[in-house]
């Protein structure tokens, strides 16, 4: 850690020089008379937050190595009633503090979480009659930054309204960009739109941007709760502002001080392996789990009535058509328990489909063709759970209404997990104010965030977990709520069935390195007949089908595909049958984004690892070092590959399944064809 604080050229000098003599070698600028600047790194130094005035505007840089990743950038507030908050900026006096501390995820990625920053604290106070205090800190981690505002209790500034967060990244170096669209109707289900940086228009988070000399840096946010999600608005070049989500009120934020803003993060790698190891800064950003005992979590597969309607063979609603009937369910109950799937899902089994806006939702009343007593009181006896469903067509102040009710219900019937929808155009979700005037808000506007907590908090209070669909993005907080499971917010396999066009095989190589950097993701995988709407082939091969099981993570993954499809592809079926989903630890041995991924995964208190492999429309070589098993002992490796002649312009479903034996010392080559993939569980023999 170094720190500069300077009152005028002299004093500048002076801290340079004893800089030198200390054996630092730092790039220092030698500040105007007005000015100070405040320096902290990570513990092994590798990357710097460093905070200083420019013309009275508080402003921050970003270094790794010495050099800029975020060129100097602004901060500031728009605050309703009371103007910028942004010139005539001083800065306090810093706090400092170091933590490292390990710990314990109950499922995830990785069991193990090593969270090790040094923090620095710093009041910024605006000069003039006002005098707020606005205090920013920064946690410097190895792997990248966060930092967030803290609004103190003053009488100055007590009822916060926030009309618009200025934080600016500029990137520095010249780079590229992967992003979806921010502020668009179609929420974030987007296909990833790869451009040079300075073309980006307004994107979501996570952005990731890679610079032509290979670093690669992810701009996002942690513990989004009680504020408005940002999108990411292009000024000029490569300099971003922070955009708010908009609020059915004339203000986006609104909150009584003392308070905290999400923290803003930046995450710096090498390489995209590097970038999806350094996200657990996402979850380090959170608060610890709320609930306690959370055992009641579990981790595990599902089928579920819900491609047959994206198929068109059946529907939501009721009549001639309808999905979710009681002997549909028990039909798909007997396939759960045949074939070892913790729980099945059902939509479309409750009152409502499809009104407007969600209007005449009823959450704990069944249409008269589904018998929610038999198929509780069946599926109990088969040893398999239900799996709820709360879509609320973006009414989510209806469902707040009903929610005690609703989830009451699911409870009594030994439901453990709920997936919830908001299926809405983007600033269609529906509430009301007390008086009963309708408002309607974004789906990454602070009402929603609100909400989302809301969901989980009650969800668990009768031990239910939540799949959230068409969500608020990712911000981490399954850490401080264990029950929130996974969630969507990207497009998932739907889109195969109907998409125009469908997920291209460069998807899902994107995916890993943009959205999966936030946490899980319910892809909804598993479709191995290849054939959406109508018979329209899927660009995948069979084997990338099932790769994507390990690739794209979730702790709970759905066999998407009808049972009777899996009968007809028995080998494709005994591997996800096997397929873990949780996991002790987590590897991506290689890949490149919007290209190819190779990732390898230790099943969570066992010996075994898992691998997948995914490329896009190219064929490519995975070249597999398995040096990270353990030395001495022999492994079985079972594979699942694309077959000769295999891949999207040859036969989709060519796949190999084969065994051989191999040890740490070995390196293994594999073929993924177009659109192909492999996976592979490792077993050391006893």
């Amino acid at each position: 850690m170094f720190e500069s604080k300077a009152s005028g050229s002299a004093s500048a000098v002076l801290s340079v020089a004893a800089a030198l003599m200390a054996g630092l070698v730092l790039a220092l600028p030698v500040l105007a008379a007005d000015e100070t600047e405040y320096r902290e790194c990570s513990p092994e130094g590798t990357v710097c937050f460093v905070l200083t005035t420019e013309n009275q505007v508080a402003t921050y840089r970003v270094e790794r190595g010495g050099e800029d990743v975020i060129a100097p950038s602004r901060l500031g507030f728009m605050l309703r009633g009371a103007g910028k908050w942004e010139h005539g900026m001083t800065l306090g006096e810093p706090t400092r503090r170091s933590h490292r501390e390990t710990w314990e995820q109950p499922w995830g990625e990785s069991r193990l979480v090593t969270d090790h920053y040094n923090e620095i604290a710093v009041p910024i106070t605006e000069g003039g009659k006002t005098g707020r205090t606005i205090n920013l800190t920064a946690r410097v981690f190895e792997g990248g930054v966060g930092f967030r505002f803290g609004f103190p209790d003053q009488s100055q500034l007590s009822d916060v309204m926030i009309d618009e967060e200025m934080t600016e990244f500029t990137i520095a170096g010249k780079a590229e960009a992967w992003w979806v669209p921010g502020g668009e109707w179609n929420r974030y289900e987007y296909l990833y739109n790869t451009t040079p940086a300075n073309e980006v228009t307004t994107a979501h988070s996570p952005i990731t941007f890679r610079r032509e000399d290979g670093l690669h840096i992810a701009i996002h946010e942690a513990a989004l709760a009680d504020y408005s999600g940002f999108w990411l608005q292009r000024l000029d070049g490569q300099r971003f502002r922070t955009r708010l989500a908009p609020s059915s009120q004339p203000w986006k934020v609104r909150r009584a001080a003392p308070f905290t803003t999400p923290w803003r993060t930046i995450l710096i790698a090498e390489d995209a392996p590097g970038l999806y190891a350094a996200s657990d800064i996402i979850l380090n950003l959170n608060e610890p789990n709320r609930l306690g005992d959370v055992s009641w979590v579990k981790p595990h597969k599902y089928i579920g009535i819900w491609w047959g309607m994206h198929l068109d063979q059946w529907s939501w609603n009721d009549g001639p058509k309808h999905g979710a009937t009681t002997e549909n369910t028990l039909r798909y109950i007997d396939f759960a328990a045949e074939h070892g799937f913790g729980s099945v899902l059902v939509e479309g089994w409750n009152q409502g489909w499809w009104s407007e806006s969600g209007r005449n939702f009823k959450f704990a009343e069944a249409y008269p063709d589904f018998d929610m007593d038999r198929i509780a009181a069946y599926a109990k006896a088969k040893g398999v759970e239900i799996m709820g469903h709360h879509e609320t067509a973006g009414n989510a102040g209806l469902y707040e209404r009903e929610l005690e009710e609703a989830l009451d219900y699911y409870q009594r019937h030994g439901v453990h997990a709920v997936k919830t929808g908001y299926v809405a155009d983007a600033g269609g979700v529906l509430r009301e104010d007390p008086d009963g005037t309708e408002q309607w808000e974004w789906h990454d506007g602070q009402y929603m965030a609100r909400h989302h907590v809301l969901v989980a908090e009650r969800a668990a209070a009768h031990r239910i977990a939540v799949n959230a669909h068409e969500p608020i993005k990712d911000t981490g907080l399954r850490r401080t709520y264990p029950n929130l499971l996974t969630r969507e917010g990207a497009r998932g396999t739907e889109y195969n069935a109907w998409g125009e066009p469908a997920n291209p095989p460069s998807h899902e190589p994107t995916l890993l390195f943009t959205r999966m950097l936030s946490g899980p993701f319910d892809l909804t995988p598993g479709i191995v007949s290849l054939e959406g709407r109508g018979g329209r082939a899927i660009p995948n091969t069979l084997a990338r089908q099932l790769a994507d099981y390990v690739v794209i993570y979730s702790p709970i993954q759905m066999a998407a595909d009808l049972p009777e499809n899996y009968v007809k592809h028995p080998d494709a079926l005994a591997f996800i049958e096997q397929v873990p989903v949780d996991w002790e630890q987590t590897r991506v041995l290689d890949g490149r984004i919007g290209e190819f991924a190779v990732v390898a995964r230790q099943v969570r208190g066992g010996k075994d690892w898992w691998i997948g492999g995914v490329t896009d429309s190219k064929q490519r070589e995975a070249v597999i070092d398995l040096g990270f098993l353990e030395p001495g002992k022999r492994y079985i490796a079972e594979i699942w590959r694309d077959g000769p002649g295999g891949g999207i312009d040859g036969d989709r479903f060519a796949m190999v399944r084969e065994r051989r034996t191999v040890t740490a010392g070995d390196t293994l080559t594999l073929t993924m064809e177009s659109g192909g993939g492999f996976g592979m569980s490792l077993v050391p023999q006893s």
